[in-house]
Formats: C-alpha cells, sequence, structure tokens
C-alpha cells in the first residue's frame, strides 16, 4: 500500500492526522530567536497571544530536512513507495526540504508531489489520497487523480490587512493592492500557487456580504464541493458563514478548521477562508 506523508499546511488537525495514522510534519514558527513547531509546540490560540508581545512579526520556516528523515526510515520498511503530498513550492520551502531528505535514500521509490494549493483544500487531497491508497491504488494513479482534483479547487480568503502577506514575502499579485491598503478589505484568491487579488471592498461587512456572494455562484451544491472553512481569531464569523452557506447551498456538512499558525503568519488575526472543489476545471 502506498505510504502518504504530509505536513500541518494541509489544515488537518493534528489529533485527526494521529487517528489517520498519517505521518505528519510540522511547519516552523519562528519569533526572534525562539522557534516552535507548529504541531505541539504552539498552537492558533498561543501564536495569537506571542504576537500580541512580540516585538517584531515572526516568520516561518519549511520543516527541517532531518524531520523527514526517520519518517523515511521507518516507511522503507514496509517495502512500499512513499509520496509527500506537499503545498505549493511558490510559497513555501516544503518540497525542497522533502527532496533533500529523500536524497538520503536513492534505492526507495519516494515522490514528492507539489500542488498549487495549501490550506483545507490540500487537507481534501490528503484524506483521498489515504484513501486511495487503502484502496489499493498505485502510486502513479494517485498522483494523477490529486493532480485532476487539484485543478478544480478554488480558495479564497478574507483577511483584515495586507501587512503580514507583504512582510512575510507571500503577497505575490495582490502586491498590486498595497497603495489602498489601509482604505480595503480585500477579497484574496490562491491561484497558480500562489495569493492573488480577486476584489476589494470597503468594509470587512461588505467584504463579508460579497465573500458569501462569490462562494454561491461558484461552489457546487452538494457534498461533492467539499465546502469548508478556517479561521484565524474569527470564529464568531466562521460560524455565521458555514450556517448562512448551509442555507444557500443545502450542504449540511461544513467543516470548520483553525488556520494552522505557519499560515497565520501570513494572513493575520482575523482571517476568514473558504475552500471547495468546482466539478470542471474553468
Amino acid at each position: 500500500m502506498v505510504q502518504i506523508v504530509a505536513d500541518t499546511l494541509s489544515s488537518i488537525p493534528v489529533e485527526e492526522a494521529k487517528k489517520l495514522n498519517l505521518p505528519y510534519l510540522p511547519q516552523i514558527v519562528i519569533f526572534g530567536e525562539e522557534s516552535f513547531r507548529d504541531d505541539y509546540e504552539i498552537s492558533p490560540d498561543s501564536f495569537f497571544e506571542k504576537l500580541k508581545t512580540s516585538k517584531e512579526l515572526p516568520k516561518t520556516a519549511a520543516p527541517y530536512p532531518t524531520l523527514y528523515t526517520p519518517i523515511f526510515k521507518e516507511l522503507i520498511k514496509t517495502g512500499d513507495p512513499i509520496l509527500v503530498v506537499c503545498p505549493s513550492s511558490k510559497v513555501s520551502g516544503t518540497v525542497r526540504s522533502a527532496e533533500v531528505a529523500a536524497k538520503d535514500f536513492p534505492d526507495a521509490d519516494i515522490r514528492i508531489l507539489d500542488t498549487p494549493i495549501l490550506g483545507a483544500g490540500l487537507g481534501v487531497l490528503v484524506r483521498k489520497a489515504l484513501a486511495w491508497a487503502k484502496a489499493g491504488d498505485s502510486i502513479d494513479t494517485i498522483i494523477e487523480k490529486i493532480n485532476n482534483l487539484a485543478v478544480k479547487n478554488r480558495t479564497y480568503f478574507l483577511v483584515d490587512t495586507l501587512e503580514y502577506l507583504q512582510r512575510g514575502g507571500r503577497i505575490g499579485a495582490a502586491q498590486a493592492l498595497l497603495g489602498e491598503i489601509l482604505q480595503v478589505k480585500p477579497i484574496l484568491a490562491f491561484r497558480n500557487g500562489q495569493v492573488e487579488p480577486l476584489e476589494k471592498q470597503r468594509t470587512r461587512t461588505k467584504a463579508f456580504e460579497r465573500f458569501i456572494e462569490i462562494i454561491n455562484q461558484e461552489c457546487p451544491h452538494d457534498d461533492d464541493a467539499h465546502l469548508c472553512i478556517q479561521h484565524g481569531c474569527a470564529e464568531k464569523e466562521a460560524n455565521e458563514l458555514a450556517n448562512r452557506l448551509h442555507e444557500i447551498t443545502g450542504i449540511n456538512n461544513i467543516p470548520i478548521y483553525p488556520v494552522p499558525p505557519a499560515i497565520l503568519v501570513h494572513g493575520g488575526p482575523g482571517v476568514l477562508g473558504v475552500s471547495f472543489f468546482v466539478k470542471q476545471n474553468t
């Protein structure tokens, strides 16, 4: 059976990853001279507490190659191929770290898959990869299925400010909005592996309502959409969004996940995201 490996940028809760028996790598959050794994050393809540007292904005780093080594050592004992499902290499060094670690095992079949997404949508792909592996699909078949589904993902989010994206170097094409940073509440998209501007509204309320309109227009109204919500210190809004989307789409199960600390570094407090999959890529 193909062995699947993932990391916290897939937004799968750590406890769920344990239940899935999923080898799960942390991203690293850096406050000054201190660094923390974002699987068990720092949580979204403790991240925000540290952010309030930090004199400088935190940074992030991909999992160190040495973190992959013991996982690869254990998995190759099965003789099965290993598939590492990674977030976009345009915003994370995770792909590179996994590739460096894999070089120490030249005789093993270790594949590093660079997907064009991250967050809850990536989590859907990881869960599906686990199911496909359990069903007996080959590693080539799983990679093909992931790639076919990844291009149908839509990930949108609201941020209160572009400051965190800009300082963290993850702002991508949304750089064009920086001149209006104080005047607008941007709606951003994660496309082609990076952040891009979608629309801008004058207030958070207007942005929230427009956010719902966009989702309603594009998201299939059935469970195959795998519609899910993420938030960073915006639980009330996330619950309201889930209730509104349930009323509009008729989808009963709309999970809400906390944004992992390594994404919060760039999204900042108040980030609200949504992910779903369309029927056909357009």
